[in-house]
């Protein structure tokens, strides 16, 4: 199985903190409060919470590469 991958767009990241509120295990936040991706590839068994994070992020600024 391909492994998932997490992205974060920084140009689009507005620091609402969705994804890591939704994926701790694969998002957190820098000393500003913007997103950064913690665990690249997503760990297995948090690909759901990852595509949940994507799928709310108000800015687009997640992505997932498979």
């Amino acid at each position: 199985m391909t492994p998932v991958r997490a992205r974060i767009d920084a140009a689009r990241c507005q620091g609402h903190g969705r994804c890591y509120g939704l994926a701790p295990e694969v998002f957190g936040s820098d000393d500003e409060g913007f997103a950064v991706v913690l665990a690249d590839p997503v760990p297995t068994g948090s690909e759901d919470q990852a595509r949940l994070a994507e799928a709310n992020c108000p800015e687009a600024a997640v992505s997932l590469e498979h």
